[in-house]
Protein backbone atom coordinates (compact mmCIF):
# COMPACT_ATOMS: atom_id res chain seq x y z
CA UNK A 1 0.00 0.00 0.00
CA UNK A 2 1.48 3.46 -1.25
CA UNK A 3 1.73 6.17 2.02
CA UNK A 4 -0.01 9.31 0.25
CA UNK A 5 2.42 12.46 0.63
CA UNK A 6 2.19 14.66 3.40
CA UNK A 7 -0.24 18.08 3.25
CA UNK A 8 1.85 20.39 2.09
CA UNK A 9 4.74 18.77 0.68
CA UNK A 10 6.84 18.50 -2.70
CA UNK A 11 5.71 15.90 -4.62
CA UNK A 12 9.06 13.62 -5.80
CA UNK A 13 6.95 13.53 -9.56
CA UNK A 14 7.39 17.22 -10.17
CA UNK A 15 11.02 18.11 -10.75
CA UNK A 16 11.36 22.26 -9.40
CA UNK A 17 14.00 22.77 -12.04
CA UNK A 18 11.24 22.56 -15.30
CA UNK A 19 9.51 25.55 -13.78
CA UNK A 20 13.18 27.37 -13.51
CA UNK A 21 13.57 26.35 -17.53
CA UNK A 22 10.08 27.67 -18.09
CA UNK A 23 10.63 31.56 -16.34
CA UNK A 24 13.86 31.45 -18.24
CA UNK A 25 11.81 30.87 -21.57
CA UNK A 26 9.26 33.56 -20.75
CA UNK A 27 12.16 36.30 -19.72
CA UNK A 28 13.61 35.17 -23.28
CA UNK A 29 10.25 35.81 -24.98
CA UNK A 30 9.91 38.79 -23.25
CA UNK A 31 12.83 40.12 -24.33
CA UNK A 32 12.53 39.27 -27.97
CA UNK A 33 8.91 41.03 -27.46
CA UNK A 34 10.20 44.50 -25.64
CA UNK A 35 12.98 44.33 -28.54
CA UNK A 36 10.57 44.59 -31.19
CA UNK A 37 8.16 46.77 -29.07
CA UNK A 38 11.06 49.60 -29.01
CA UNK A 39 10.97 49.47 -32.97
CA UNK A 40 7.48 49.73 -33.51
CA UNK A 41 7.14 52.55 -30.54
CA UNK A 42 8.91 54.47 -33.04
CA UNK A 43 7.35 53.32 -36.10
CA UNK A 44 3.61 54.26 -34.37
CA UNK A 45 4.84 57.39 -33.41
CA UNK A 46 5.82 58.12 -36.74
CA UNK A 47 2.86 57.05 -38.50
CA UNK A 48 1.02 59.38 -36.19
CA UNK A 49 2.91 62.34 -38.12
CA UNK A 50 2.07 61.31 -40.92
CA UNK A 51 -1.23 60.50 -40.93
CA UNK A 52 -1.31 64.23 -39.70
CA UNK A 53 -0.25 65.13 -42.40
CA UNK A 54 -2.25 63.12 -44.71
CA UNK A 55 -5.36 64.55 -43.27
CA UNK A 56 -4.49 68.05 -44.51
CA UNK A 57 -5.92 66.17 -47.85
CA UNK A 58 -9.50 67.08 -47.05
CA UNK A 59 -9.21 70.86 -46.29
CA UNK A 60 -6.69 71.06 -49.32
CA UNK A 61 -6.92 72.68 -52.81
CA UNK A 62 -5.80 70.17 -55.20
CA UNK A 63 -3.25 72.44 -56.96
CA UNK A 64 -1.97 73.19 -53.51
CA UNK A 65 -1.61 69.34 -52.45
CA UNK A 66 1.85 69.09 -53.90
CA UNK A 67 3.72 71.46 -51.85
CA UNK A 68 1.46 71.35 -48.64
CA UNK A 69 0.82 67.61 -48.14
CA UNK A 70 2.37 65.40 -50.34
CA UNK A 71 6.35 67.21 -49.85
CA UNK A 72 5.86 66.62 -46.32
CA UNK A 73 4.14 63.37 -46.38
CA UNK A 74 6.97 61.75 -48.57
CA UNK A 75 9.41 63.40 -45.96
CA UNK A 76 7.96 61.65 -43.30
CA UNK A 77 7.47 58.07 -44.63
CA UNK A 78 11.11 58.15 -45.76
CA UNK A 79 11.86 58.30 -41.87
CA UNK A 80 9.22 55.81 -41.22
CA UNK A 81 11.15 53.60 -43.81
CA UNK A 82 14.10 53.67 -41.84
CA UNK A 83 12.74 52.23 -39.19
CA UNK A 84 10.85 49.60 -40.98
CA UNK A 85 14.44 48.61 -42.06
CA UNK A 86 15.53 48.51 -38.20
CA UNK A 87 12.44 46.54 -37.36
CA UNK A 88 12.53 43.71 -40.22
CA UNK A 89 16.65 43.50 -39.63
CA UNK A 90 15.69 42.65 -35.46
CA UNK A 91 12.49 40.27 -36.40
CA UNK A 92 14.62 38.66 -39.12
CA UNK A 93 15.73 37.39 -36.14
CA UNK A 94 12.89 35.36 -34.97
CA UNK A 95 9.96 33.34 -36.20
CA UNK A 96 7.91 35.62 -38.07
CA UNK A 97 4.72 34.25 -37.76
CA UNK A 98 5.17 34.11 -34.02
CA UNK A 99 5.51 37.99 -34.01
CA UNK A 100 4.44 39.49 -36.71
CA UNK A 101 1.25 40.84 -34.72
CA UNK A 102 3.14 43.33 -33.30
CA UNK A 103 3.57 44.97 -36.19
CA UNK A 104 0.79 43.94 -38.37
CA UNK A 105 -1.19 47.20 -37.64
CA UNK A 106 1.61 49.86 -37.92
CA UNK A 107 3.06 48.08 -40.75
CA UNK A 108 -0.13 48.24 -43.13
CA UNK A 109 -0.27 52.07 -42.21
CA UNK A 110 2.44 52.47 -43.79
CA UNK A 111 1.75 50.66 -47.04
CA UNK A 112 -1.68 52.55 -46.46
CA UNK A 113 0.02 56.39 -46.35
CA UNK A 114 2.05 55.24 -49.31
CA UNK A 115 -0.74 54.16 -51.54
CA UNK A 116 -2.88 57.33 -50.65
CA UNK A 117 0.16 59.36 -51.61
CA UNK A 118 1.09 57.97 -54.83
CA UNK A 119 -2.46 57.89 -56.10
CA UNK A 120 -2.71 61.50 -54.72
CA UNK A 121 0.40 61.63 -56.85
CA UNK A 122 -0.31 60.31 -60.01
CA UNK A 123 -3.40 58.26 -59.62
CA UNK A 124 -1.44 54.70 -59.91
CA UNK A 125 -1.93 51.89 -57.44
CA UNK A 126 1.59 50.83 -55.67
CA UNK A 127 1.72 47.01 -56.86
CA UNK A 128 3.05 44.54 -53.38
CA UNK A 129 6.79 44.72 -55.37
CA UNK A 130 6.62 48.51 -55.57
CA UNK A 131 5.74 48.75 -51.35
CA UNK A 132 8.58 46.54 -50.85
CA UNK A 133 10.88 48.47 -53.14
CA UNK A 134 10.00 51.49 -51.27
CA UNK A 135 10.32 50.31 -47.90
CA UNK A 136 13.35 47.97 -49.12
CA UNK A 137 12.24 44.54 -47.12
CA UNK A 138 11.20 41.14 -48.77
CA UNK A 139 7.58 40.72 -49.60
CA UNK A 140 5.42 37.44 -49.87
CA UNK A 141 7.99 35.29 -48.57
CA UNK A 142 7.79 31.53 -48.83
CA UNK A 143 10.80 29.59 -48.13
CA UNK A 144 12.62 31.67 -45.70
CA UNK A 145 11.27 32.86 -42.17
CA UNK A 146 12.13 36.22 -42.27
CA UNK A 147 10.28 39.68 -41.82
CA UNK A 148 7.98 40.46 -45.05
CA UNK A 149 5.10 41.89 -46.25
CA UNK A 150 2.97 39.90 -46.34
CA UNK A 151 0.01 39.87 -49.42
CA UNK A 152 -2.86 40.16 -46.17
CA UNK A 153 -0.67 43.31 -45.40
CA UNK A 154 -1.24 45.08 -48.35
CA UNK A 155 -4.68 44.16 -49.17
CA UNK A 156 -5.55 45.57 -45.56
CA UNK A 157 -3.60 48.74 -46.44
CA UNK A 158 -5.74 49.02 -49.32
CA UNK A 159 -8.81 48.62 -48.08
CA UNK A 160 -8.03 51.63 -45.76
CA UNK A 161 -7.17 53.76 -48.72
CA UNK A 162 -10.39 53.05 -50.70
CA UNK A 163 -11.88 54.38 -47.25
CA UNK A 164 -10.07 57.87 -46.69
CA UNK A 165 -10.45 58.18 -50.84
CA UNK A 166 -14.36 58.04 -50.16
CA UNK A 167 -13.94 60.31 -47.28
CA UNK A 168 -12.26 62.96 -49.66
CA UNK A 169 -14.94 62.54 -52.49
CA UNK A 170 -17.74 64.76 -50.78
CA UNK A 171 -14.69 66.99 -48.84
CA UNK A 172 -13.50 67.86 -52.74
CA UNK A 173 -16.60 69.04 -54.05
CA UNK A 174 -16.92 71.14 -50.85
CA UNK A 175 -13.25 72.79 -51.77
CA UNK A 176 -14.52 72.85 -55.53
CA UNK A 177 -12.96 70.37 -57.44
CA UNK A 178 -15.82 68.51 -59.43
CA UNK A 179 -13.16 66.53 -61.23
CA UNK A 180 -11.60 64.32 -58.18
CA UNK A 181 -14.67 62.58 -57.52
CA UNK A 182 -15.00 61.25 -60.66
CA UNK A 183 -11.68 60.20 -60.51
CA UNK A 184 -11.35 58.70 -57.36
CA UNK A 185 -15.22 56.72 -58.36
CA UNK A 186 -13.22 55.22 -60.99
CA UNK A 187 -10.27 54.13 -58.82
CA UNK A 188 -12.33 52.34 -55.75
CA UNK A 189 -14.19 50.17 -58.73
CA UNK A 190 -11.39 49.14 -60.58
CA UNK A 191 -10.74 48.23 -56.69
CA UNK A 192 -13.50 46.37 -55.65
CA UNK A 193 -13.45 44.83 -59.03
CA UNK A 194 -9.91 43.20 -58.07
CA UNK A 195 -10.94 42.22 -54.68
CA UNK A 196 -14.54 40.14 -56.48
CA UNK A 197 -11.65 38.14 -58.44
CA UNK A 198 -10.11 37.23 -54.87
CA UNK A 199 -11.20 34.10 -53.37
CA UNK A 200 -10.27 35.48 -49.63
CA UNK A 201 -9.69 33.05 -46.80
CA UNK A 202 -8.98 35.57 -44.08
CA UNK A 203 -12.04 36.29 -42.40
CA UNK A 204 -11.12 40.35 -41.14
CA UNK A 205 -9.50 40.68 -44.89
CA UNK A 206 -12.81 39.17 -45.78
CA UNK A 207 -15.02 41.49 -43.92
CA UNK A 208 -12.70 44.44 -44.91
CA UNK A 209 -13.13 43.32 -48.77
CA UNK A 210 -16.56 42.78 -48.78
CA UNK A 211 -16.92 46.86 -47.21
CA UNK A 212 -15.34 48.15 -50.20
CA UNK A 213 -18.63 48.03 -51.63
CA UNK A 214 -19.78 50.53 -49.02
CA UNK A 215 -17.08 53.01 -50.39
CA UNK A 216 -17.99 52.41 -53.66
CA UNK A 217 -21.54 53.67 -53.20
CA UNK A 218 -20.86 56.58 -50.92
CA UNK A 219 -18.62 58.10 -54.00
CA UNK A 220 -21.05 56.99 -56.17
CA UNK A 221 -23.88 59.27 -54.48
CA UNK A 222 -21.08 62.20 -54.60
CA UNK A 223 -21.08 61.39 -58.33
CA UNK A 224 -24.53 61.18 -59.12
CA UNK A 225 -25.68 64.27 -56.77
CA UNK A 226 -22.81 66.24 -59.14
CA UNK A 227 -24.65 65.35 -62.12
CA UNK A 228 -27.82 65.87 -60.93
CA UNK A 229 -26.78 69.71 -60.48
CA UNK A 230 -24.97 69.70 -63.82
CA UNK A 231 -21.53 70.19 -62.24
CA UNK A 232 -19.62 67.33 -63.73
CA UNK A 233 -17.00 68.53 -65.56
CA UNK A 234 -16.89 67.92 -69.72
CA UNK A 235 -13.21 66.16 -69.17
CA UNK A 236 -11.45 63.11 -70.18
CA UNK A 237 -12.15 61.92 -66.08
CA UNK A 238 -16.06 61.67 -67.35
CA UNK A 239 -14.98 59.90 -70.35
Amino acid sequence: MTTPALAGSSSPHVDPAIFSSLQTKIDQEQAIRDELRTHVEALSKQGRLTQSILSRIHNTPTDELEASVLAPCYDALLEQTKTVKELAQSASQYPFYKWNSIWQRDIQAVISSLQLCDWLKDGNLLTLEEVGQRLDVPVNLKSEDAFHITVEDYLLALTSTIEELARLAPNAVTLGDYARPLQISKFVKDVHAGFQLLNLKNDILRRRADGVKYSVKKVEDVVYDLSLRGLIPKTPATE
